[in-house]
């Protein structure tokens, strides 16, 4: 039987030291988030970042290349966490999708740091320079052609209408889902939000159905 030396294994000493990057990995981002969606990109600062998470600017610089590194890895992370929670799997329906809309925008209620942060970088990135400009363009029309994707696949099997403009319904959707959240993160208690995009997608479903019968 090996010594007991009272000393942890190597290995295991090795698998603490990455919890504990990671753990800052993570506490850097959360920061991010905050300054991001109080300042925006360009008027954040990686040492003030660095200061509230209690370390230095070479230390973050460790974990993020840049600010632009840091930037694009944020808004990474929040994509990956809304697809792993409610995009993993193909809807059964195009109803069974709106459920999911709603389910994101309830999520989004309890995220207003993300919400306010994406709110302020969709409207800096307007500008082509902007390092999340290409993110944010490519980010529209993957959503835009996925839902596209779901709405024809919903008119070939009967669920909706045979002349439905798929692309405009679309953009309909994602523009006032976007339009609500932007005055929901201004004032919160001017509305629930999960209540009214909710409302407003069974309208507009019920104008879309196909006829029954």
């Amino acid at each position: 039987m090996p010594e007991n030396t009272g000393r942890a294994p190597r290995r295991s000493a090795g698998r603490g030291s990455y919890a504990v990057g990671d753990a800052r990995r993570q506490k850097i981002l959360d920061t991010a988030v905050d300054h991001f969606g109080q300042w925006g990109f360009h008027a954040s600062s990686l040492a003030r970042i660095a200061h509230d998470c209690g370390i230095t600017q070479g230390g973050l610089l460790h974990h993020f290349r840049s600010k632009e590194d840091l930037l694009l890895s944020v808004l990474a992370q929040s994509e990956q966490h809304d697809v792993e929670r409610l995009f993993s799997d193909e809807p059964a329906s195009y109803a069974a999708y709106l459920d999911t809309l709603v389910a994101l925008i309830e999520e989004n209620t309890r995220r207003p740091g993300i919400v306010r942060m994406f709110n302020v970088l969709v409207g800096e990135s307007g500008n082509v320079g902007h390092p999340a400009h290409q993110y944010f363009k490519e980010r529209y029309a993957r959503v835009l052609r996925h839902t596209v994707d779901l709405l024809d696949a919903a008119v070939r099997r009967g669920e909706l209408r045979p002349d439905l403009d798929s692309l405009a319904v679309a953009q309909e959707h994602l523009a006032v889902m976007d339009g609500l959240q932007i005055q929901w993160a201004l004032d919160p208690s001017s509305m629930d939000m999960p209540s009214r995009v909710d409302a407003y997608l069974r309208r507009r479903y019920a104008e879309i159905a196909a006829p029954r019968g």
